[in-house]
């Protein structure tokens, strides 16, 4: 007997579904097929079905609406234990503007940083941003950005004028797994012009490392200003291993 079979039904339809939002054949935004079609097509009863979809739901992969059915999640499916708020959507609830700019971009290759933080070789093309995010005429937060374009190759032509390019890789890029730090350092002169702060200044550091079976997607390091700057989470809960 394989391991499919051996499965529970309903655990085989969540599991075959989660591979196709992994690979990409189901993407952000796609409609999941009704659950009487699925039904159908693996020869169960329909509250099999509604037990899968439930739990992806549960777990974020996807959204169930009365209605509308059931559409695979704008993130792509994250269970995380620090869920931290779109830097627009951070900065317009102080009801502030939110603008951003793509402060420098660059395809690199053989770059010993992006090798060790994405884990790819020295011949794999990574695309690197620096985005200037603000909230109305103050700096708000700078991002440094790279993005692994072996596996997101159409970052490498995307302008980036409407959606910064976090909101295009969550619009684009489905993740399973994210790692996030929280750090401080002394602005260097670049990060201090760029935030309009002393050279020095302290920042408050988040690194986020998102990666989809095992190939991590991209890697970010977003710097704020200390003195100014509140982080508002949810879904926050902190463990320890030994």
């Amino acid at each position: 007997m394989t391991e499919r079979s051996a499965a529970s039904p309903y655990l085989t339809i969540k599991n075959d579904l989660l591979a196709q939002i992994r690979a990409g054949q189901l993407r952000p935004g796609d409609a999941v097929p009704h659950e009487e079609t699925i039904a159908q097509n693996y020869g169960v009863a329909r509250a099999t079905v509604h037990r899968a979809l439930r739990e992806l739901a549960e777990e974020g992969f996807v959204e169930r609406k009365r209605r509308a059915g059931t559409r695979v999640a704008a993130a792509g499916g994250r269970t995380t234990k620090v869920d931290i708020a779109l830097v627009r959507t951070e900065i317009e609830r102080t009801g502030a503007p939110y603008r951003f700019e793509i402060v420098s971009r660059n395809v690199v290759q053989n770059d010993a940083f992006a090798q060790r933080i994405l884990r790819v070789s020295a011949t794999q093309p990574v695309l690197h941003l620096e985005v200037l995010h603000y909230a109305g005429e103050r700096p708000h937060q700078l991002e440094e950005r790279w993005i692994n374009l072996d596996v997101v190759p159409s970052a490498r032509d995307q302008e980036f004028t409407d959606s910064n390019p976090n909101e295009w890789l969550i619009a684009t890029m489905p993740y399973a797994e994210a790692e996030h730090k929280f750090s401080a350092l002394n602005a260097n002169a670049h990060q201090a012009q760029a935030l309009g702060v002393p050279e020095g200044e302290a920042l408050f550091v988040i690194e986020r490392r998102t990666a989809l079976d095992a190939k991590t997607i991209t890697y970010v390091r977003m710097l704020h200003p200390g003195q100014t700057f509140a982080m508002a989470a949810t879904n926050f809960s902190l463990s320890t291993k030994n």
